[in-house]
């Protein structure tokens, strides 16, 4: 029989480790399932300077999900990645693997081998000069693995970036994480980047100039500040099509500059060659439907049958190859359903089998907003589209979609003198 006092001091030995399963990332099933997709088409591709850090996420998200088999092969994984890294069989590089694989153990009843895991990481940290502050390669990995869950601990993985670069300030890939951390941050405020992180952007760029990903940011970036080059942008998309598939190879940053700066139909150019080049990579079929969902839904065009035809085709195939995260794109397919009398009912169907979905709050408040919308447009029914984005609105969740539907709501207030609007708006403004 096991030591009840034994198993609660293992377990407040474990509590202290620094690990995925002590960092509070508290995810729910959407989340995580949501994480998997974004690892998986992240890719692993030889050389990639976080591929311990992506195999120790994958590991715990697993887990979480309940896949224990797939967690122990994807640390063992991240071991093994990261010792081919650093070029050494132990370091402090594996702290955080060996505290994941010591609450597998835990869980899993195995408390051997979890002891043993245990007495690893002690004997790694033990050869540290200094117990006060997180070693960098724990700060660096915390800091990876926060900025994948949420934009509100964005801010909390700069802190850490910038305390592990602090303390080894030679580890580049570091630092280009750091300030597409602060980018991030950046793009949730209204005044964008600010010229210090547009300096930094530019002095990470130079110290890690084969970093695509970071060169496609840089460039939209100065766009934005009305810089545009679009003969750079050029010499970057013939690069990124030689390179590896991963959605950090650049073309989602380059997809956006072409939209926003140049044409749609650039976009949507190089998306198609792209697939043609790797036409088994569902990363570049969901980013050749995303250029078809621009296309059709540019300002003031109508899209041809065989553009529609092409966009409906691209996203129904993406619901087979994102079965678990097909909330939006089953929304995006519905409204390109309905470009079309033919498939109009099509689109109705998707609508009615969401309403009745349990969707947790987040989504509800993108699907009414997104519903409300059809309502107006297609369906013309301006009365049900208000009672819609009143209830996006009254979701407390700070959102693109919960602005949306408060300034529709605000026009709609000014323009028809709406009481019903004008009352709800004033209820609204007490929570706000």
């Amino acid at each position: 029989m096991s030591d009840p006092k034994s198993e609660i001091n293992l377990e407040g030995r474990l509590g202290e480790l620094q690990c995925h399963f002590t960092w509070d990332l508290e995810p729910g099933r959407n989340k995580l399932l949501r994480i998997k997709d974004m690892l998986q088409d992240i890719g692993t591709e030889e050389g990639c300077k976080w591929l311990g850090h992506i195999y120790n996420l994958q590991g715990y998200v697993h887990f979480q999900l309940g896949s224990i088999e797939e967690a122990r092969s994807f640390f063992s994984r991240a071991a093994e990645a990261f010792r081919q890294m650093r070029g050494a069989e132990e370091g402090p590089w594996l702290v955080v693997t060996y505290g994941n694989q010591a609450w597998l153990h835990h869980h899993q009843g195995e408390q051997a081998e979890s002891q043993v895991c245990l007495s690893k990481f002690n004997s790694l940290m033990t050869k540290e000069p200094s117990q006060d502050e997180l070693h960098p390669e724990i700060c660096a990995e915390k800091a990876w693995t926060l900025m994948k869950f949420s934009g509100e601990q964005k801010l909390l993985a700069a802190d850490y970036f910038q305390r592990a670069i602090r303390m080894q300030p030679d580890m580049v890939e570091w630092q280009t994480s750091h300030v597409l951390a602060l980018v991030y941050m950046s793009k949730q405020c209204n005044t964008g980047v600010e010229a210090d992180i547009m300096e930094k952007l530019r002095k990470a760029k130079e110290q890690d100039p084969e970093n695509l990903y970071l060169a496609a940011i840089y460039l939209l970036q100065l766009a934005n500040r009305g810089q545009t080059d679009h003969s750079g942008a050029c010499e970057l998309a013939k690069k990124v099509l030689r390179n590896p598939v991963s959605s950090y190879s650049g073309i989602k940053p380059l997809l956006w500059f072409y939209r926003t700066f140049t044409s749609l139909d650039e976009a949507v150019a190089l998306a198609e060659e792209a697939l043609k080049l790797h036409p088994d990579e569902r990363y570049l079929k969901r980013c050749v439907a995303l250029s078809y969902k621009w296309k059709i839904w540019e300002k003031d065009s109508h899209p041809s049958p065989s553009l529609i035809e092409k966009g409906i085709r691209a996203h129904e195939e993406l619901l087979s190859l994102y079965p678990d995260t097909s909330f939006m794109k089953r929304m995006d397919l519905a409204n390109i359903y309905a470009k079309s009398e033919n498939t109009k009912a099509k689109s109705e169907k998707i609508f009615q089998q969401l309403l009745v979905e349990d969707l947790e709050p987040v989504e509800q408040q993108v699907f009414f907003n997104i519903y409300a919308k059809y309502l107006y447009f297609i369906q013309r029914q301006p009365k049900m589209s208000i009672q819609y984005h009143m209830r996006a609105a009254e979701i407390p969740i700070k959102s693109f979609f919960r602005e949306n539907s408060i300034q529709t709501l605000e026009k709609i207030r000014h323009r028809n003198c709406n009481q019903d609007v004008d009352r709800f708006l004033s209820w609204l403004n007490v929570d706000l």
